[in-house]
């Protein structure tokens, strides 16, 4: 099979490796299309020293069933040709985390296009176990499962912050994951959402799709959100840029006794003004990841195929110009929300079928 291998900071290239095959329990997919994820670049670049030289990244995907392993029945949706997404998070099952419903927080998991030792999804094949796999409708289109995984990011974040019909959402940060927690926001019935984002582009496709949006290099963020039709302080904030100064402007905004969700992860390191919690009494909820439910639970909104996600999708290329389109990316000559890589060519996109 033909691999896209990183070969370490701002070296990707295309390389043949053995095809794999499925053990007992797995199931062997063939990749249809697998979004460059922002923690892909950040390893590309090295920034974020979790990506290792010889690895196969990729971890957004969406494939054919090609073959089960060993003891895999057949069942519905999990058989040979049937098109699905693959949950990362590989979790031992047994500890107390897993027991809960809380996998992505088992102290042993391994992760999907993160671990070094598991060949991912940037390839013409990979291997996953069985457990893993979530069947998705041939009808809808292709391209949506590839989205799964970062709505199901978003998800998450909004139901750590007890999203609910009552709230005012502002979210700072409008790139992949902003846009996933506002979709996130509006599926669990929030009536007011705002986007706060200085990228033209991203403002354009946050609209597209129904979303208000402001630019907060225009006016003070408290200034634009009045501006923007919002009745008080937003109620409930989620950071998705995740710096000092995107954390700083959201507990600057937020209501007196609300919450400010951390999702973004741009710094792994920020500064906090303590009184902004303390004094006014907000409650700041870190947010990483998704549960197993909170992804099959995405992936079975994104089957009923809401319109507004192929607008998300800004980007298509081929294994072969993959390495070029994460150098455009990472140098920011590339503005596309989400690109998507199809090891068989970008005629496999459209719907499943």
């Amino acid at each position: 099979m033909r691999a896209l291998v990183f070969r370490g900071p701002w070296d990707l290239a295309v390389e043949d490796r053995p095809d794999p095959t499925a053990g007992p329990g797995e199931v062997l997919i063939g990749v249809l299309s697998t979004g460059i994820c922002g923690s892909d670049l950040h390893g590309y670049t090295g920034e974020n020293g979790r990506r290792f030289p010889g690895q196969v990244m990729g971890h957004e995907t969406v494939g054919r069933i090609v073959a089960l392993g060993a003891g895999v029945e057949e069942s519905a949706g999990l058989t040979e040709g049937a098109v699905v997404t693959v949950h990362p998070v590989l979790a031992c099952g047994t500890c107390p985390a897993c027991q809960a419903g809380q996998d992505h927080r088992c102290p042993t998991k391994q992760i999907i296009g993160v671990a070094p030792s598991i060949s991912s999804a940037f390839a013409d094949l990979m291997v996953v176990p069985a457990a893993n796999v979530v069947p998705l409708p041939d009808t809808m289109p292709a391209d949506y499962g590839a989205l799964v995984e970062p709505l199901a990011v978003g998800y998450h974040a909004l139901t750590r912050g007890g999203c609910g019909p009552d709230d005012r959402v502002l979210i700072v940060g409008g790139g992949p994951i902003g846009q996933a927690c506002a979709l996130a926001a509006a599926r669990l019935g929030a009536k007011g959402i705002v986007v706060s984002e200085p990228h033209p582009g991203r403002r354009a496709l946050l609209e597209d799709i129904g979303l208000a949006t402001l630019d907060p290099t225009q006016v003070p963020l408290a200034d634009a959100l009045a501006g923007a039709g919002g009745a008080g302080s937003p109620s409930l904030v989620v950071d998705a840029v995740g710096s000092s100064r995107s954390l700083a402007d959201a507990l600057a905004v937020c209501d007196e006794g609300e919450r400010v969700v951390l999702v973004g992860m741009h710094e792994p390191q920020v500064s906090i003004q303590a009184y902004a919690v303390s004094i006014a009494e907000r409650s700041l909820v870190g947010s990483y990841c998704y549960s197993g439910a909170d992804f099959r639970t995405t992936a079975e909104w994104v089957a009923s195929g809401p319109q507004e996600l192929g607008r998300l999708v800004e980007g298509r290329v081929s294994l072969a110009d993959a390495p070029e389109a994460f150098r455009a990316l990472a140098k920011g000559e590339d503005g596309s929300s989400k690109v998507l890589v199809f090891p068989a060519g970008i005629d496999a996109m459209g719907s499943a079928n």
